[in-house]
């Protein structure tokens, strides 16, 4: 969720009360919060029969189909290698376009089909940014950047329309940096600023209706990848995983937060945790979340010692990462091996050694991963 064409979750649905009748609109918005929050717990099932009820109740009004998408696309962001929802996630959201389009050209300043339709680009956006179609992602960023300033400028009131342009200022300030060479797409895309990105995001989690769960969702991602306040991040991690324990996403930032402010002891208690819910099968606790706790868990036992215990968390992350790796050595593979290595220095098993930093050479850098291999090959490493 780093993309500039990242709009508006979730959160399209306040001007569902135009389109609702006065006495469906108490009942309409019951059923839509109910099923938002069974899709950010991961709950497809429930959330499908809420939204599928939406539709039955306005069959008119893009919001039941607007959320229904959004349950495929929870199910794509459990499983990101998975492309098999691509082809139904990216239909549904042109049935969306085209049902706002048809409002919209009744009523040009219907704001309800202006959410709904920048929603539906954004995430067409979102999608093909994780698919590396930056050029396509940029595009949408752009059509739903106007719609959302439109929608602002109708109804200024709209909380919700703050996780649109929030995560706008935000993502445009920031990528050209962080994402180089994506600069000459982003030529012709109005520039954005940070700092109120942030203010924007801040103010939805606190007064809006439905972009709430996004906003927060959004902004523990920035403040623990770009801004780096852990502290930050680790408040909305916890509130979050208390909210929705089964969503896996929420749950390891939690223990990414714990790892980067060092609080080890809970960092391993989470990661514990989060195994024994892959060990489980539970949804959305697959191969990727596991290499990530087989990592961190292997981290923290060589931490405190134990040598052998970190050796079986990492040759298992290694070994999830030869299935998972599909475009050369992820940074888990690379600093797996990098531990495996100095593991075997501390029990003086050279050789080993000399061949685990061998392979770090050949692999993909991540951070500083190739320095210290050769400065290991160079002097053996002691803890």
């Amino acid at each position: 969720m780093r993309s500039a064409a990242t709009v508006l979750m979730l959160c399209v649905l306040a001007g569902g009360q135009t389109l609702a009748g006065q006495e469906e609109a108490a009942e309409f918005d019951s059923i839509a919060r109910r099923g938002i929050e069974r899709v950010y717990n991961l709950e497809f099932e429930s959330a499908d029969q809420d939204f599928s009820a939406l539709v039955r109740m306005k069959p008119g009004h893009p919001a039941g189909r607007f959320f229904l998408a959004m349950v495929t696309w929870w199910r794509i962001m459990i499983d990101l290698d998975n492309r098999h929802y691509d082809e139904q996630f990216l239909d549904d959201l042109d049935g969306v376009v085209d049902m706002c389009d048809s409002l919209l050209k009744i009523n040009r300043d219907d704001v309800t089909a202006m959410f709904f339709k920048c929603g539906a680009i954004g995430f067409q956006g979102r999608l093909k940014f994780h698919r590396d179609d930056y050029l396509g992602a940029a595009n949408a960023g752009r059509k739903a950047l106007s719609l959302v300033q439109a929608a602002a400028s109708l109804d200024p009131q709209n909380y919700d329309i703050l996780l649109g342009s929030g995560m706008y200022d935000y993502y445009a300030d920031v990528i050209p940096n962080e994402y180089p060479f994506l600069k000459p797409l982003l030529l012709f895309v109005p520039a954005g600023d940070k700092k109120r990105g942030i203010e924007e995001l801040t103010a939805a989690v606190q007064k809006g209706k439905f972009a709430l769960i996004e906003s927060e969702y959004l902004l523990m991602q920035i403040y623990y990848l770009y801004e780096r306040d852990y502290g930050k991040a680790l408040t909305l991690a916890q509130d979050l995983h208390g909210r929705f324990p089964r969503n896996m996403l929420f749950h390891r930032y939690l223990g990414r937060c714990h790892v980067s402010m060092s609080n080890w002891p809970v960092a391993g208690q989470i990661f514990a945790e989060i195994l024994a819910r892959v060990q489980s099968s539970m949804r959305g606790y697959g191969a990727d979340t596991e290499r990530e706790a087989q990592y961190y868990l292997g981290f923290l036992a060589m931490m405190d010692k134990h040598y052998e215990e970190a050796l079986k968390h990492l040759y298992r992350c290694d070994e999830l990462c030869r299935e998972l790796d599909h475009d050369g050595a992820s940074g888990f593979m690379s600093m797996a091996n990098l531990k495996i290595g100095m593991i075997y220095d501390l029990q003086a098993k050279r050789e080993l050694a000399i061949d685990q930093y061998k392979k770090v050479l050949d692999m993909k850098a991540y951070k500083d991963s190739q320095n210290q291999a050769a400065n290991y090959l160079r002097s053996p490493y002691s803890q």
